[in-house]
């Protein structure tokens, strides 16, 4: 079935591109990955027998050495029955994995949780409940997932009663956490206090119950809140009402959700698309507060609600719109705080606390780095009401309110005694670049630009031309034969080809100007007409290269036919340098809780001490856009002389010229890779000018430095970026010959994004 539905468009990618991502590389989305050595016989002795008799006889003794000895404390379950799965229905347990390991992916991405995904195959409640609650000794939480309700909520009343580990149905609670924050600040902004407003919900879901509860436990009266079904208004003693929407059950003359909707300064909806209409909006209060939560498509589009009127406050479930309710900025930082006391629940202080702390990081002044990453200055205020969700402040700020909530509301059993170190330790498990990566996606769309894929009848290229368009990045600018193109297009399942810009220059329009271009700028380097004229029409370098020099394109990738060193000649050809730069490459290698940036890796043979100098000061600017602070390190065989050499001299001269220029970023040189990375060998030399490991590294020469990156590449674990081409007149990527769709897609979102280029 998913094969025959494969060229199915979704939310801006086909379905066959969704099964490319979950099937390349590895199946799947997870992997297990040992954190000790396992290198020596030694090694597995203490991994397993006998070493591993010690922790057990250990715990047996006190249990509470699990969190010290094991990975318990720092490991979430994600459960489902797949009952519930998305918008999707029911479709069974096994069908649900692919959601519930992109679950376990966002703990380990956003807040360091290890996670792994468990589906079980019932229906009945009570199994369910048996078996969950029979794994208590493996976990450290339990997050709950897409399952239907009214069995979601016995079976999370269950589990939290029996199991002494936190436990949360995330369809409920995250939800509900975000949309409080979301309310506390449109509240704020609308001068209103929480404790008088008129709600009315439209849902009586799980999502919807949960939202009424927190909501309720935040201050808003029982009375002041009409929560409406398909029926409507939910009454004392109307028939069919199970004992969780009878909770909400309170008296109204309404018989409708457009008689309870007039004068009501808040709208909650977690019902189905187009529940809320125009008109209805018009009689609710003045600045109204609408949270249109239906996915994909909300209850009512923000803009029909602007239209009647302008002065609401409007949140939705999407990404396209200011104020997304988005779980992803709750769930990860809640397990966080919950894991880090080892708390024997979450309770409501906890979900109270986590929606505070949401709703005041939204009134903060939103960092450089956060404001680089999403390409403009958030400010609080009607269109930012709810943080972004790659702000990484939410991992210190959220999960330290939950810690300390748990200990304040006597569910730790693990105290924090100094909340500042705790929260600087929040801050260092996450590596910068990884949010900034997300935020640069954000700035390409905000400003599209157009890419020349100058290899676009290769698949790869073609893949990440494709999902360049369709993810909103820009507009892709094919260059190959025609029917070659289309024709791979189609193999893609592109329904539309012909809506693609294909350049081929045996019947491009551009040809002409382009040889009368190039041949003016040639002509003295002992090329004639005919030359360039072959040039044009045979070498697809030089052709997308003219597309970008005449302005028909913003920027170039390729890199995929051809090595590096022939692709940068044929460019070469037709861009120059940006006036006073110094072209050069950046290998950016990103792992858990760093970045290190390699230059030059790519260009420079053996650059001078001038070069040198100049390639640190671009690069550390490239590590700043990317979220770092800079600490660059001047590599050598030599630290500070020792041994001493003949290459020195140009190196020490570039660390002479930066003293004279006082650049503003640290800086340090020559020094061997381990005085730069090893904070051990570091406090050898107390007089280093690095306040810590180096995360720039600029090379003394190309052989060394091409061959440490791609080393580091080969053996590393790391993911690497790059080689990034800094320094052109225009925006030119050169990608590796070996390259994935993902790798080319990166380089042309940096490159788009004004990144790197």
């Amino acid at each position: 079935m998913a094969e025959e539905n494969a060229g199915q468009n979704r939310g801006g990618f086909t379905a066959r591109e969704a099964l490319f991502y979950h099937e390349t590389i590895r199946p799947g989305k997870l992997e297990i990955v040992a954190t000790k050595p396992m290198t020596s016989q030694r090694d597995l002795s203490l991994a397993y027998s006998p070493g591993v008799a010690v922790p057990v006889e250990a715990i047996a003794a006190d249990p509470s050495l699990a969190a010290r000895y094991t990975a318990k404390a720092n490991l979430v379950a994600v459960i489902s029955n797949g009952t519930a799965i998305l918008g999707l229905g029911n479709l069974g347990a096994l069908a649900s994995k692919p959601v519930m390991e992109g679950k376990a992916v966002l703990f380990k991405r956003f807040a360091d949780v290890d996670s792994i995904d468990i589906e079980l195959a019932t229906e009945d409640p009570e199994a369910f409940i048996n078996a969950v609650a029979l794994m208590e000794p493996t976990f450290g939480g339990i997050n709950l997932e897409d399952i239907k309700a009214p069995e979601c909520f016995i079976i999370e009343a269950a589990l939290r009663e029996r199991m002494k580990i936190p436990v949360m149905h995330d369809d409920q609670h995250g939800t509900a956490i975000i949309t409080a924050a979301g309310l506390l600040n449109a509240c704020h902004l609308t001068g209103r206090d929480i404790k008088d407003v008129k709600v009315v919900v439209n849902g009586a879901g799980a999502a919807a119950i949960a939202c009424t509860a927190l909501v309720k436990a935040m201050g808003v009266k029982h009375d002041n809140v009409i929560m409406c079904d398909r029926s409507g208004p939910i009454t004392p003693g109307r028939e069919g009402m199970d004992q969780w929407k009878s909770a909400h059950a309170v008296a109204t003359s309404a018989t409708s959700l457009e008689e309870a909707l007039v004068g009501a300064d808040i709208f909650l909806g977690l019902s189905a698309a187009g529940a809320l209409k125009p008109e209805w909006v018009k009689k609710m209060a003045d600045r109204p507060i609408i949270f249109a939560m239906a996915n994909p498509v909300p209850e009512i589009m923000p803009d029909e609600a602007k239209a009647v009127r302008p002065d609401a406050i409007i949140a939705t479930g999407r990404s396209d719109f200011p104020n997304q309710v988005n779980n992803v900025l709750g769930f990860p930082f809640i397990f966080r705080g919950a894991l880090d006391v080892q708390a024997t629940t979450i309770n409501e202080e906890m979900k109270v606390a986590a929606a505070q702390a949401i709703a005041e990081l939204a009134r903060q002044q939103v960092p450089e780095e956060v404001a680089l990453a999403y390409g403009k200055n958030h400010k609080f205020g009607t269109d930012y009401i709810i943080p972004a969700p790659f702000d990484p402040r939410l991992i210190e700020v959220v999960s330290s309110a939950v810690a300390k909530a748990a200990m304040d509301s006597g569910v730790a059993r693990a105290r924090i005694e100094d909340f500042e170190a705790y929260r600087v330790a929040l801050r260092s498990r996450l590596n910068p670049t990884t949010s900034v990566l997300s935020g640069v996606y954000e700035i390409a769309k905000a400003n599209p630009k157009r890419m020349v894929f100058a290899e676009a009848e290769e698949e790869v290229v073609l893949r990440a031309a494709i999902q360049f368009r369709d993810f909103g990045y820009g507009i892709p600018i094919l260059v190959g034969r025609t029917k070659a193109v289309v024709d791979k297009l189609h193999q893609l399942s592109v329904s539309d080809p012909g809506s693609f810009e294909i350049q081929n220059s045996a019947d491009s329009e551009h040809v002409p100007a382009m040889v009368d271009y190039l041949y003016k700028r040639l002509q003295r380097r002992g090329y004639t007409e005919r030359d360039v004229r072959r040039m044009v029409n045979q070498d697809r370098n030089v052709f997308a290269s003219l597309l970008v020099a005449l302005g028909h394109g913003d920027g170039i990738i390729t890199g995929m036919t051809r090595t590096f060193a022939q692709t940068v000649r044929e460019v070469n050809l037709v861009l120059d340098p940006k006036e006073g730069a110094l072209p050069f490459g950046i290998h950016m290698m990103i792992g858990k809780n760093h970045t290190t940036f390699l230059a030059d890796t790519t260009i420079n043979e053996r650059p001078n001490a001038q070069e040198l100098a100049h390639i640190a000061r671009e690069t550390a600017a490239v590590a700043r856009r990317m979220g770092h602070e800079p600490r660059v390190a001047f590599l050598s065989y030599s630290t500070f002389g020792n041994p001493s050499g003949q290459w020195l001299a140009s190196i020490r001269e570039a660390v002479a010229i930066l003293d004279k220029e006082d650049p503003g970023f640290e800086y340090e040189g020559e020094m061997a890779p381990d005085a730069a990375l090893n904070p051990k060998v570091m406090a050898l030399y107390p007089f280093s000018r690095l306040s810590g490991p180096a995360n720039v590294l600029v090379m003394p020469g190309l052989q060394s430095a091409n061959l440490s990156a791609k080393l580091l590449r080969e053996l590393g674990s790391n993911s690497t970026i790059g080689p990034m081409l800094i320094g052109m007149e225009k925006p030119v990527q050169i990608v590796p010959m070996t390259a994935s769709a993902p790798d080319v897609l990166t380089l042309a979102v940096l490159a788009g994004a004004g990144v790197v280029g």
